[in-house]
């Protein structure tokens, strides 16, 4: 997932606003739960959910709790991958 601040998530930027988006995260998540400022995204949060739903569920409800935009990409690991691949 990455995020990006708002105007609005600027203003509210607090330890207890984050803590409040991991226990979130947390409760909708199966996994992974890293969260990074990066780059040119603001946020990178690293996290497995169940489903595609799951993360749109949790992207959407972030972006309400804090006012920061998020999307959600979909990821796997190189091994993953590799074995994709050679199933063809």
């Amino acid at each position: 997932m990455f995020g990006k601040y708002t105007a609005r998530a600027m203003g509210k930027i607090s330890a207890d606003r984050t803590q409040a988006a991991v226990e979130l995260t947390r409760s909708t998540a199966r996994r992974g739960r890293h969260v990074c400022h990066a780059g040119q995204h603001d946020l990178v949060m690293v996290v497995t959910f169940p489903d595609v739903p799951s993360a749109i569920k949790a992207s959407v409800a972030l972006s309400r709790q804090t006012g920061i935009a998020f999307t959600t990409a979909p990821a796997i690991t190189v091994e993953e991958f590799d074995e994709m691949m050679e199933q063809g």
